[in-house]
């Protein structure tokens, strides 16, 4: 953003699919209506945003930010870089593109299916974390055993092979359960989506499946 230093945390982002322009801005995730031609570009402020309360100097940015996406007339590309411009060309927002290549990354898990229609958030320890390493594995931690399965990645679209885990048995309040949940959870992904530090990945329908940080 032209003279602003950007906030650290959260990646500011900006992503162009099936006709909405989405991503988060820096605390919030946002979705927009957008229409674009050679050189052009209108995205709506009739768009719908998650309402949390982020620290000011990030609340600011993010309001900084999307002012910028709402002001923006044109669109270029310099050195590698997306810029949105207002009508007399003045850059208003430049964006870097972001690898969403899966193998090579490590998550942590913050979220659930539970199988009952709703993504519930994964209890504070032991942690729940997922790896995907360049031969095509999968790897991580339920929160009790350790476990392993293929994966096939091609675009957005993923999918996960068996998964064989150990058999060890943990104490502590709702541990296995989550961990069950985590697995079978697993099993019903169809797609990914790396967008900034976030990880989702969805079922076949559509529903959220996992969500992740990066770590």
């Amino acid at each position: 953003l032209p003279g602003r230093a950007l906030a650290p945390g959260p990646a500011v982002t900006l992503r162009f699919a099936d006709g909405k322009a989405q991503g988060s801005d820096g605390c919030n995730r946002y979705s927009a209506p957008y229409k674009a031609a050679p050189g052009k570009l209108a995205i709506s402020s009739q768009g719908v945003s998650t309402m949390m309360a982020c620290a000011p100097d990030v609340m600011q940015q993010a309001a900084a930010f999307m002012a910028a996406l709402n002001s923006a007339k044109a669109w270029r590309v310099e050195s590698r870089q997306l810029v949105l411009a207002a009508t007399d060309g003045r850059t208003l927002a430049s964006f870097a593109a972001q690898d969403t290549a899966l193998a090579g990354t490590s998550w942590r898990i913050t979220g659930i299916n539970n199988g009952k229609q709703a993504v519930v958030s994964v209890l504070p320890a032991p942690p729940l974390t997922l790896a995907f390493a360049a031969d095509g594995r999968a790897t991580g931690s339920g929160g009790c055993n350790t476990f392993n399965a293929p994966f096939e990645s091609d675009g957005n679209r993923l999918r996960f092979g068996q998964v064989a885990t150990t058999r060890r048995m943990c104490a502590g309040k709702g541990v296995m359960d989550q961990e069950l949940a985590f697995v079978h959870a697993l099993q019903t992904v169809a797609s990914a989506r790396i967008d900034g530090n976030r990880l989702e990945l969805r079922s076949a329908d559509g529903a959220l499946a996992v969500s992740a940080t990066r770590e």
